[in-house]
């Protein structure tokens, strides 16, 4: 309990019980200060530090279902190798993860019963343009972002939640905290956000303002917020590729594991090991979301309609609705309100947005940068080339050559970046790898986004610059880079 207390303090402030303080990455490294690193040559350093990483020469991130747009739509297109008789089929779950639920009863009665507590009313609201989410501004509703919500407790007595959601639920307020609700319902809490500023400077002076989220919990209307609340703040990732990502054979992610460190590169890479819905089963490879806490494209699916848009399903038959709230006074779209078919059509969608390709590859400096990324030790963790399986039905998944910039893999980000709240077998410091494929696209397809999984990273620089734990050595190399250095990196990551 002393942990989720300490937690609390550090990371949000609750109205009330007077927390309020700033949360920062203590750094496990002294590299540049003891003079070591700016002595030698900029990549010798790092004991990731590397050159058999594949270099990416074609630009296909996606294999032949990559498209070729890079404009503000580019994240929203079907695979390019989609068969044609598919691509109804791509449209009908388009139009269903595009266009708003409506409040039961409706006379579109295929798309209501939303709520009675939401945090959207569409999955487009939160994934912008099928890209990330964004922090709000003052006065802002938070619609593209939002709090997981859990309490430490006794294993043993909550076995069952901790089998299937990974932790333990809040009392009352669920799994997340849901701050919109229809009329006649009131929201749980409010949620501001405000942003405190330190700096980070480099070997070379260079100095770059870092900023770290502060979440206030205001007006909770269900009653007192638990003792010992955890909280995880979450922006809506991007869409692109997801599919993909489910076809790359299991073998080959768990192959990366390393949790012993035992090659000794600092790096410790594990696999998260969640609770499947459809098949009952524990310890199955999780892949999706911030923490890999969901095993396939259709549970991560459902999952989000009935957590952030109080729709129910066959997967996921209940919300986040908690008894003492008393949503079931209200009429509902149905038993299930996202019928087999509507979920399937939008599990469709989902698995088959394609990665745009790569751009401005034969530029001198993205080659330089490329090479940069990998001596560094950044592809120790966004490994760049995998080659996916079979996928029955889906020959436009099978096959494919693919260049995601992940392993899938849980890592020790460090506690800068920690939420310290479980989820799984991933502890607090712990976070999947990110894909990297179009995030140089990412603030064209939504000028408001950011990067990390709070998108307090303003720019890739800052990202890079927030990282710590096993890839503290990796940051340490890009703080001794020259300034040319770091632009061709960027300008590399840039070309994703």
């Amino acid at each position: 309990m002393a942990s989720a207390m300490a937690f609390k303090c550090n990371n949000l402030r609750l109205t009330g019980q007077g927390c309020s303080a700033d949360h920062r990455e203590k750094t496990t490294m002294n590299m540049l200060r003891s003079g070591l690193l700016a002595l030698m040559l900029p990549l010798a350093s790092s004991s990731l530090a590397q050159t058999d990483y594949p270099i990416q020469t074609n630009p296909k991130s996606g294999g032949e279902g990559s498209v070729a747009q890079s404009d503000h739509n580019a994240y929203s297109l079907p695979q390019a190798n989609l068969a044609m008789s598919e691509r109804l089929n791509f449209s009908v779950g388009n139009s269903f993860f595009r266009n708003p639920w409506v409040i039961a009863p409706a006379s579109t009665d295929a798309r209501d019963g939303l709520g009675p507590l939401f945090n959207t009313n569409s999955c487009q609201g939160c994934h912008i343009k099928d890209g990330r989410g964004h922090p709000h501004e003052p006065g802002e509703p938070p619609v593209s972002i939002f709090l997981r919500l859990a309490v430490l407790g006794d294993p043993d007595e909550n076995a069952e939640a901790i089998r299937q959601h990974g932790f333990i639920p809040a009392p009352v307020y669920g799994t997340q905290l849901q701050t919109a609700a229809i009329p006649g319902m009131e929201p749980e809490a409010d949620l501001l956000l405000e942003w405190k500023e330190r700096e980070e400077k480099l070997a070379d002076g260079t100095v770059v303002k870092l900023r770290e989220p502060v979440f206030t919990i205001e007006n909770p209307r269900y009653g007192p917020l638990p003792e010992g609340l955890l909280t995880s703040p979450r922006v809506a990732p991007p869409m692109i590729g997801l599919g993909l990502l489910e076809a790359i054979p299991e073998e080959d992610i768990l192959a990366a594991e390393d949790p012993d460190d035992r090659d000794g590169n600092g790096i410790s890479g594990r696999a998260n090991r969640v609770w499947d819905k459809a098949t009952k089963t524990s310890g199955v490879l999780g892949r999706f979301g911030l923490k890999a806490a969901e095993p396939n494209v259709m549970q991560q699916s459902m999952g989000a309609f009935a957590g952030d848009m109080g729709l129910t399903s066959t997967l996921a038959p209940h919300t986040d609705c908690t008894p003492e709230q008393g949503c079931e006074r209200f009429p509902n779209g149905g038993d299930i309100e996202v019928s087999d078919k509507i979920a399937n059509f939008v599990g469709f969608y989902a698995s088959s947005l394609a990665v745009p390709e790569r751009r401005d590859m034969d530029d001198m400096d993205v080659q330089k940068g490329a090479k940069l990324f990998n001596e560094a030790g950044c592809a120790a963790c966004h490994t760049p080339r995998y080659v996916t399986g079979q996928v029955n039905g889906r020959p436009d998944l099978s096959g494919q050559e693919i260049w995601p910039y992940t392993d899938l893999l849980l890592h020790d980000m460090g506690p800068g970046l920690a939420d310290n709240r479980p989820e799984f077998i991933a502890n607090g410091q712990e976070w999947r790898t990110a894909p990297l494929w179009g995030v140089g696209l990412a603030q064209l397809i939504n000028p408001r986004a950011g990067f990390l999984h709070d998108s307090r990273a303003r720019t890739l620089e800052e990202a890079i610059l927030w990282h710590g734990g096993e890839a503290q050595a990796a940051k340490e190399v890009y703080r001794a880079l020259d300034a040319q250095q770091r632009a061709t990196l960027i300008r590399f990551l840039e070309s994703l």
